[in-house]
């Protein structure tokens, strides 16, 4: 977020790429089910069920972000492992109340 415009815009151009459109996500593949799960166990309080439904036609079948330009144009990667972050999101949301 502190890149201006034209680094990011002579970035892209040098690579052949397009719009700047980067992915920060986690490469760690996960379904929905698995964060789902992972989200109930560590809220053991919760009475929530997992409902399921048939998938839109257009749903992905994969989820694994592509992090390449994140890594090259920002030296950014993910550092915080899916189960310790979500008990950080789920201890901030508790925060508020």
């Amino acid at each position: 977020m502190e890149l201006d415009r034209a680094t990011i815009d002579t970035f892209m151009a040098s690579h052949g790429l397009g719009t700047a459109v980067i992915n920060t996500g986690n490469p760690g593949e996960y379904t929905i089910k698995q964060l789902a799960e992972e989200t109930l166990r560590q809220l053991p309080e919760s009475t929530s069920k997992l409902v399921y439904a048939p998938l839109p036609k257009d749903d992905p079948k994969r989820r694994k972000p592509d992090i390449t330009l994140a890594k090259s144009l920002l030296g950014w990667e993910p550092k915080v492992p899916l189960q310790e972050g979500l008990a950080k999101t789920i201890a901030y949301f508790r925060s508020l109340v």
